[in-house]
């Protein structure tokens, strides 16, 4: 497949939302002994259900480590593509390419540079090196062209309403450890010229202790075109009141591309979820990993759900808000069958449902 030289602006191409239909999507799976515990055993399982329930709903391609395929042939049913593929780790969302289509439906895919959410000095994990090749080799798989606009992003630091607009956060995008020598400006035109972008609205953070920088997909995301669901909290004492209140503030202020104002809806976070001792020490750590600590407050939310054709993947956590949670979106989605699947291991590594797949649009 071959690197366009154009950008997807002044070529028709646009990024639909998650909510419109798809052609499938793409997982990969957990082996990494420093993220995943037990040498990832309960996340196969996790990620295993999560695969079955998309394909209930559309194609599923889970991209698997030579050491692995028979492993994750054997747990997975033949209705699932398994594809060979080099990786550092599972986060198709955010190491793999964003799709993009033209009115016509013709698909291409833009490839951002990745550097495990901080690079050297503050990313997760070193080396990287064969995450910054999976969206290009996933592309080749698929037979699209793609753009490479040249600058670090990954998928779960922004959502896209599918007609002009975009919301994403400055603590993640903004950051340092990103891209440092690009202005707010510059970001926003490159951001707009690669996924045909109208209007960006800026956040100011994501979910408390987010290790990825605050990705947007764990705090809020469009379900329609001027719909948006927020993670909340009622507890005044919690960090995150804070953050979620500077959030739907700064929603209740703006307008979408289209000029409509956005209909908010919050969705209540769990208790807060710590890292038990037992889950740190099957952790086989290293000298470039993340060091992850028992008591360390996990970034759980509802928020972190993947949309599939006419089905709703969602996270649970055992707890009180996950039967709230799940009526709100069927309140919302009444079309949509919801599936709530018990995520704690995703939620270990640091993510949830929505970072480990990346979609495919129709």
């Amino acid at each position: 497949m071959q690197i366009l030289k154009s950008t997807p602006k002044q070529d028709g191409f646009y990024m639909p939302g998650e909510f419109e239909p798809h052609v499938g999507c793409w997982i990969l799976w957990p082996e990494r002994k420093d993220t995943w515990r037990l040498n990832a055993k309960p996340a196969q399982k996790v990620f295993a259900e999560v695969a079955i329930t998309i394909s209930k709903f559309e194609q599923v391609t889970v991209g698997v480590v030579n050491k692995e395929y028979l492993n994750a042939r054997k747990m997975l049913p033949g209705n699932i593509r398994v594809v060979e593929i080099s990786y550092n780790d599972a986060w198709v969302r955010d190491n793999g390419p964003l799709f993009i289509k033209n009115n016509r439906g013709e698909k291409r895919g833009v490839v951002w540079n990745f550097n495990a959410w901080g690079g050297i000095d503050s990313g997760l994990y070193y080396p990287w090196d064969q995450d910054s090749l999976v969206a290009e080799k996933i592309l080749s798989i698929e037979k699209i062209d793609y753009y490479k606009p040249g600058i670090i992003l990954e998928g779960g630091s922004i959502h896209v309403d599918g007609e002009g607009t975009l919301i994403t956060t400055e603590e993640c995008l903004l950051n340092k450890n990103r891209n440092p020598d690009l202005s707010k400006d510059e970001i926003e035109e490159i951001l707009c010229e690669y996924l045909n972008i109208e209007k960006i609205i800026w956040l100011k953070r994501g979910v408390y202790n987010d290790e990825t920088d605050g990705h947007v997909d764990n705090l809020c995301c469009f379900i329609k075109p001027g719909i948006i669901l927020l993670t909340w909290t009622d507890d005044k004492n919690d960090p995150q009141y804070e953050i979620s209140l500077n959030a739907f503030e700064r929603l209740s202020r703006e307008t979408d591309a289209k000029g409509r104002k956005f209909e908010i809806h919050k969705i209540l976070q769990p208790k807060p979820l710590y890292l038990s001792k037992e889950e740190a020490s099957g952790l086989t750590i290293g000298e470039t990993s993340k060091l992850r600590l028992p008591g360390d407050r996990l970034s759980a939310s509802y928020i972190n759900f993947y949309i599939s054709n006419k089905g709703i993947i969602m996270p649970k956590f055992n707890d009180h808000y996950d039967n709230l949670a799940k009526r709100k979106l069927k309140e919302l989605l009444p079309d949509y069958k919801i599936y709530q699947i018990y995520t704690r291991e995703i939620l270990l590594g640091g993510g949830n449902i929505h970072c480990i797949v990346q979609q495919i649009p129709f």
